[in-house]
């Protein structure tokens, strides 16, 4: 399980249950080759902002402690960066059988079915990615509050309302 550490700006949809949390990147983004193609603001901020489950009943100014599934994120990441490249290579192990069956160029035939595999694997992983995104294991969670928030003349001030 991986934990960070944010601040509620905002609550989720009446009934709903959730909360808007701004978190800063996690020190497991320090590693990654794409944590500066990988922002969710503008500019590449260094704050982060995400949906989660509010388990824990926290409000508006709370700083929280959020936890991702390990297993849930291994999956998704798995979907987003391995299955587009397997997609790629049995296309083009396809495509080349085929022409060697067709009497047609098999460098060629690789390439464009390879490639046709690749652009349908995100078409897949788009799909994925509607059903995926309404399963609550795949949303973050807020588990614990670790300190109550500000007053609601404080909160107001610190996180204006969006217009």
């Amino acid at each position: 399980m991986a934990n960070e550490e944010g601040i509620v700006f905002k609550l989720g949809a009446p009934g709903a249950g959730t909360a808007w949390v701004k978190t800063n990147r996690a020190s497991a983004c320090e590693s990654c080759t794409s944590r500066d193609s990988c922002h969710m603001e503008e500019g590449g901020a260094q704050e982060m902002e995400v949906e989660a489950l509010n388990t824990a009943n926290a409000r508006v100014g709370d700083t929280i402690v959020l936890n991702i599934k390990t297993s849930s994120f291994l999956k998704a990441t798995f979907l987003l960066y391995v299955f587009p490249i397997l997609a790629l290579i049995a296309g083009a192990m396809v495509g080349q059988t085929m022409a060697e069956h067709r009497g047609m160029d098999p460098s060629a035939m690789a390439a464009l079915v390879g490639f046709l595999a690749f652009g349908l694997s995100f078409v897949i992983i788009r799909f994925m990615d509607r059903h995926l995104s309404g399963k609550a294991s795949y949303k973050p969670e807020i588990i614990k509050v670790r300190r109550p928030g500000l007053a609601p003349a404080e909160t107001q001030e610190a996180y204006p309302a969006e217009q």
